[in-house]
């Protein structure tokens, strides 16, 4: 993810990025598999129930570093491999479900592993594209995948069996948000075989807030203004306009033929048995993730 898509879409907390700018680029690594280690000690006892927030949630390992960085780790690869394979991995041995949201490509390099494990669990993926427009992912997404590659991803996981949806993030007010923008947007998610389509719009939090300023400053002077208004009020835009862009999304997949993001029906897991290992532990109950 590079440092533009981070601070737009403001899914993490940019002071992270910022933190891990100034950092060695070894110690989010170390991070990565410290995390590894406890998921497999957590793993190791009874399954647990996953809801939103807890450790169920799997974010894809490149999309965690600036682009920038990620070309300074290239002699790790192995490392990088090891820690997200290792979670996939460990979650699949345990029947364990998850869900995996990204704005990369690369999740479809270990299409198969993910195919195992949504076998014998429920697997969620969901994929960020806020929009299809070029010229604005160039100038607001430098160093992520272009909207088309991930709708490709979203087209290839659907045919490979693995159901996707996309989150709309982020919708951003007056350069991203017209009618026909929306309808273009929704309508290419459709064509990619998405299940859902979920639009957020976009977030300004401290250190997000600071770097779109300046950046708008650059690029779209006369909308200052008019940014300052709309989030006056704190980091997110006014409910009213959230409405709309929610309502108006949701009308476009109800004409194309895709639902709105929701929760889904609970479902039964039963961890495998292992060959000459002790007797699997009792089923638990999966909590929608996404």
């Amino acid at each position: 993810m590079g440092p533009g898509a981070a601070c737009a879409c403001d899914l993490r907390s940019t002071s992270a990025l910022g933190e891990l700018r100034q950092q060695p680029v070894e110690r989010g690594l170390r991070r990565q598999l410290h995390r590894f280690a406890l998921l497999t000690q957590d793993l190791a006892g009874p399954p647990q129930r996953v809801c939103p927030g807890a450790g169920g949630v799997v974010d894809t390992l490149l999309d965690r570093l600036p682009h920038s960085l990620d070309h300074q780790v290239i002699h790790r690869p192995k490392l990088r491999l090891l820690a997200y394979r290792g979670i996939i991995e460990a979650l699949r041995e345990r029947a364990n479900p998850f869900s995996i949201l990204t704005k990369g490509t690369l999740i479809l390099r270990d299409l198969p592993l993910i195919q195992e494990a949504a076998a014998v669990a429920d697997v969620g993926i969901s994929v960020s594209v806020g929009f299809t427009d070029t010229a604005l992912w160039r100038t607001v997404e430098p160093g992520t995948p272009s909207p088309g590659a991930r709708l490709q991803a979203v087209r290839t996981l659907t045919d490979a069996g693995i159901e996707c949806g996309v989150l709309m993030a982020p919708v951003i007010p007056f350069l991203g948000d017209s009618p026909e923008q929306l309808r273009a947007t929704v309508r290419a998610v459709a064509e990619s075989g998405a299940t859902s389509v979920t639009p957020l719009v976009l977030h300004l939090r401290p250190g997000a807030r600071e770097w779109f300023t300046a950046w708008l400053g650059e690029h779209h002077p006369h909308l200052v203004e008019r940014y300052e208004r709309m989030y006056a009020g704190g980091s997110y835009a006014p409910t009213w306009y959230q409405r709309m862009i929610t309502r108006q999304v949701h009308e476009l997949a109800a004409e194309f033929g895709i639902g709105p993001g929701g929760r889904g029906p609970a479902r039964r897991i039963v961890v495998p048995e292992r060959p000459g290992g002790p007797a699997p532990a009792p089923a638990a109950t999966q909590l929608s993730l996404l």
